[in-house]
């Protein structure tokens, strides 16, 4: 695991242990405490595994194994110093890079033509209020974050989200508008312009060169 190879969830636990030296346990409740989930799905198996191919690749290691009254031993986990370094190069590498991480919708709205302009409108609504209603779970986390004190260099992550998010339900909503105007031309795929085909086009470069 090159550092460039760190999964968002293996950034998530060395972030952590950059803190203290943890036992996954800690660490699944410390993400969900913290709304890691916003940028990285968590899921115990995933995490544990995750874990075990840091400290396979040398970036975490065994430091402790804990029992604590009847519950199961627990092993306690510290990052070491390829781990930070591997940490700081891929951190530097994301900040620094424009990646094309080609979301779901992007095909949705690639393939609105083909579709019935009273159903586009229909899901287009819908996707608006789940929109709404993240934005009013974000608003409610954001003061539940500012109540805790943290600094916001903690949770920027976070404000972009928030950003994003509203961004989203603003444009979506002028599509919504665009639509219910009649700005937009709708064909369901019928007269669509149509690019040649390849032989078509390598017979008029033929023609043209003769």
């Amino acid at each position: 695991m090159a550092s460039a190879k760190l999964t968002p969830l293996a950034m998530a636990v060395l972030e952590l242990l950059h803190e203290r030296p943890m036992h996954p346990y800690e660490m699944n409740q410390l993400m969900r405490r913290r709304h890691v989930s916003n940028r990285v799905t968590v899921k115990a198996g995933s995490l544990y595994h995750t874990v075990e191919r840091l400290v396979g690749h040398g970036f975490a290691e065994i430091v402790d194994t804990r029992r604590e009254g009847k519950r199961p031993e627990r092993t306690v986990y510290a990052i070491t110093p390829p781990g930070r370094d591997a940490f700081d190069e891929r951190a530097k590498a994301i900040l620094g890079t424009v990646a094309n991480e080609h979301p779901e919708f992007l095909t949705g709205l690639a393939v609105i033509d083909d579709l019935d302009r009273d159903d586009v409108l229909h899901e287009l609504n819908h996707r608006a209020l789940r929109l709404e209603a993240e934005i009013a779970k974000d608003d409610v986390i954001t003061e539940e974050l500012r109540a805790r004190k943290l600094p916001e260099t903690y949770w920027l992550d976070w404000r972009y989200s928030m950003a994003h998010r509203r961004f989203e339900l603003e444009w979506v909503r002028d599509l919504v508008d665009e639509i219910t105007a009649g700005k937009l031309t709708w064909t369901r795929g019928e007269n669509r312009p149509s690019e040649p085909s390849e032989k078509s086009t390598e017979r008029r470069t033929d023609e043209a060169a003769s």
